[in-house]
């Protein structure tokens, strides 16, 4: 049988393995300003990162991260979630897809991004290591550029957010169905419909904790949550600190 010429020679390997020097990767990587990129190997250390990365954790060079768990790069929740997601994909070789995160830029910029994490494995089957990004939200499209309907149904949302909402309760209000409801959503905000709803309610619950004095149990349930528990295991596992630990930060200086 004659063997089909590759489409990309050069790059493959005999078995047909992609060949790419992880300096290309990396320099590629250096142009994404909105998106943190690394690449760890089998105990979750630095093995390539780009300058987004760097620069988010108030560094200035990679030599400062490679070779590093990032527990030990940044004190506190800060560093112990990412190393125990790294942990989570090592261990089950399973993916960390799009989580809805809330990212801290040196000195105390908040930056909502979605993580994803994915195992690399070995010719064998072996999880080896992982590779990664965590890209900035963004709304490419205005609401202007949507019907009349959708846009009230956002806006209602950011200004009721403590009613009690679903996606599909958002999409009957915009009269249309669930799946088409998610991909205008996804198409304007870069998240689901159910992101959206947390992403607001945590917006909204870490400005009432910096702007006011109001207890976090009345913040909670202004914000949508059942109980203060409710809210701070919300608020911790997309910000990576309690209400408490936020409101106090935030009022540093």
């Amino acid at each position: 049988m004659k063997k089909v010429p590759s489409a990309f020679p050069g790059l493959l390997s005999a078995n047909g393995a992609l060949l790419v020097d992880a300096r290309v990767v990396e320099q590629l990587a250096d142009l994404m300003h909105d998106t943190a990129f690394f690449i760890k190997d089998a105990s979750g250390r630095y093995l390539v990162v780009n300058q987004s990365l760097v620069e988010r954790h108030g560094l200035r060079h990679k030599s400062q991260m490679l070779g590093r768990r990032p527990c030990e790069v940044c004190p506190g929740d800060y560093g112990r979630i990412p190393t125990e997601q790294d942990e989570q994909v090592l261990r089950t070789g399973q993916p960390i897809v799009e989580r809805l995160e809330l990212f801290w830029r040196k000195p105390n910029v908040p930056v909502w991004g979605l993580t994803s994490k994915l195992p690399v494995r070995d010719a064998n089957g072996r999880v080896t290591g992982l590779i990664g990004i965590s890209k900035d939200l963004s709304a490419p499209v205005s609401l202007d550029d949507v019907s009349p309907k959708v846009a009230r149904v956002l806006s209602l949302l950011e200004t009721s957010c403590g009613d009690p909402v679903s996606p599909s309760s958002l999409a009957r209000k915009a009269g249309m169905t669930p799946a088409r409801f998610a991909r205008i959503v996804r198409r304007i905000h870069g998240i689901s419909p159910m992101q959206l709803i947390t992403k607001t309610r945590i917006t909204i619950g870490s400005r009432l904790l910096g702007e006011t004095d109001a207890s976090i149990a009345q913040i909670a349930l202004d914000c949508g949550f059942a109980d203060h528990s409710a809210f701070t295991r919300a608020f911790r596992a997309v910000t990576g600190e309690s209400p408490t630990e936020h409101r106090r930060r935030s009022r540093q200086g």
